[in-house]
């Protein structure tokens, strides 16, 4: 067997800072990322193609939108959904509407590139 040389051993390890930035682009729990899968598969058919264009759209979300604030557009879009004072309360703020257009604009850029 052949020694590998020193060269390619260090070729083969990620620049300083590469986890870092895969962390930073990767910061969406798995539960997150297979709830959402789920859901959307559910709304597509539960086929194997809807479990690949769900997991592509999903990922297409998470390089647009950090985790903390899909987290707070889910919300506002759940509690959209409520009739009365509560759901108008949220209905009613910039910032419950502007997290919302992100999300949904994040969406939109999946459905292009995923379905």
């Amino acid at each position: 067997m052949r020694p590998v040389s020193k060269f390619l051993i260090v070729a083969l390890l990620p620049l300083p800072g590469a986890w870092a930035r895969a962390a930073d682009l990767n910061d969406y729990p798995t539960a997150a990322r297979a709830d959402y899968v789920f859901g959307c598969m559910k709304a597509n058919g539960d086929t194997r193609l809807s479990l690949e264009q769900c997991s592509c759209s999903i990922d297409v979300i998470a390089t647009i939108l950090p985790y903390e604030r899909y987290v707070t557009a889910e919300t506002v879009a759940s509690v959209n959904q409520q009739a009365g004072q509560v759901g108008a309360l949220m209905r009613n703020t910039d910032a419950a509407r502007d997290a919302l257009q992100e999300l949904r604009r994040a969406q939109a850029e999946a459905q292009v590139r995923c379905f």
